[in-house]
């Protein structure tokens, strides 16, 4: 007579154990699912986005309370036209616009161009390490060997600078604390013009840290030999393109002189417009190691590398004073500023900040994409934007 009770009470358990499974089954597919997330151009639909307060907190893991914060704050921030997007599991769980489109606004992003530079570089060195570009080239290499328009060398230094030296600003080229403009034409970056701040290092290679404009001006010459493409082209094959960005703007330098058209030409400059939505996008890949979808745009080596520093200087950079180790290839490390700047930001943060309240940033371990994007000048409290979104992550939902 209890025999049936007992069968009963078996089948139960087995029926709930095979909806336990399912369940389980389903939850590991959507997170599955989540991590392969990468999103179409705009013109195709563009980022997925959550609008309701309880689907950014269960599915986008934010507090809402705190992103309606940060929106109250980045509308009193400045009185600037601009965009901005904080992005969580691929989720955009704030925009804010103010006369700027976060989707088609590509007014120049200043500063945070250095960090897209460097990316673009990255590939570059990648390519030609399997025969993909006319000739080949490592960060480790001496950066004026691939910029034949700087000879003959205005400064015998220069000879040292590796390609690497570039984007951490210890290469000693024009330093912003110099009060240099940062302009062209070629003549005059490349110190042919007789100008003291361009013809002349202001330190020994790596023996200093000084921020430079001008050094990345002629990163984008050196990329434009390794691959014989002009770096606008090659920048829109090689990473825009591949990870669906359809606005962007680059600035064009002459090359100045007499005889500066024929003897130096008319090239592409690092400096570059793009929208906040496509900015993003650059982050979301460096967050997923430098993949979207199954191709590796960027190389995973170089997003390892800008997790810490790339030199060995320990004094201060010499025009912001900053921790001379925040500098990356060409991305800086928040976590590194000294003092109260440096708080509130997990170790892995990434960050490129721009003149005029320009950002772009990504968080590995809070699957977090910050960006802003104004196409001005001036300062801003950028440290802060990025420390208020990541205190915004609902922290039991970091590791999804």
């Amino acid at each position: 007579m209890r025999i049936i009770p007992t069968i009963r009470l078996l089948f139960v358990c087995l029926i709930s154990l095979t909806i336990l499974s399912a369940v389980d089954a389903a939850d590991v597919s959507q997170g599955a699912a989540e991590a392969n997330y990468f999103p179409p151009p705009e013109s195709k639909g563009g980022w997925r986005s959550l609008d309701e307060p309880n689907d950014i907190r269960d599915i986008g893991g934010m507090d809402p309370d705190k992103l309606d914060d940060l929106k109250q704050w980045l509308l009193k921030s400045d009185q600037r036209g601009f965009a901005a997007d904080v992005i969580r599991h691929g989720y955009v769980v704030l925009e804010v616009e103010r006369g700027n489109s976060a989707k088609t606004d590509s007014r120049r992003v200043a500063s945070v161009s250095k960090a897209v530079c460097a990316t673009v570089l990255a590939i570059a060195s990648e390519r030609s390490q399997h025969g993909l570009t006319p000739r080949k080239m490592t960060f480790d290499d001496l950066a004026f060997d691939f910029i034949p328009w700087a000879k003959p060398l205005s400064d015998p230094r220069k000879a040292r600078i590796r390609v690497k030296q570039l984007f951490n600003h210890t290469s000693g080229i024009t330093p912003e604390a110099t009060g240099a403009s940062n302009r062209g034409p070629w003549q005059h970056v490349l110190g042919h013009d007789g100008g003291p701040h361009t013809a002349k290092l202001a330190f020994d290679p790596g023996t200093a840290c000084g921020y430079s404009t001008f050094a990345l001006y002629h990163a984008s010459l050196v990329c434009e030999n390794v691959t014989g493409k002009p770096y606008d082209q090659f920048a829109i094959e090689s990473l825009l393109k591949p990870i669906g960005c359809e606005h962007w703007w680059f600035q064009y330098f002459e090359g100045g002189g007499p005889n500066g058209g024929k003897r130096y030409g008319r090239h592409p400059s690092h400096s570059l417009g793009m929208p906040s939505r496509d900015l993003s996008r650059i982050a979301y890949c460096m967050l997923h190691a430098g993949q979207w979808r199954d191709r590796q745009v960027i190389p995973k080596w170089f997003v390892e590398q800008t997790a810490k520093p790339t030199h060995n200087v320990k004094t201060k950079e010499l025009r912001f004073k900053l921790n001379a180790q925040t500098f990356s290839h060409g991305w800086q490390l928040p976590a590194r500023l000294e003092g109260a700047s440096g708080q509130g930001f997990p170790e892995d943060a990434r960050y490129k900040p721009g003149s005029g309240g320009q950002l772009i940033a990504f968080v590995p371990s809070l699957d977090l994409v910050v960006t802003r994007q104004t196409g001005g000048s001036g300062g801003w409290e950028f440290e802060e934007y990025l420390r208020q979104a990541c205190a915004a992550v609902i922290q039991e939902n970091t590791s999804r």
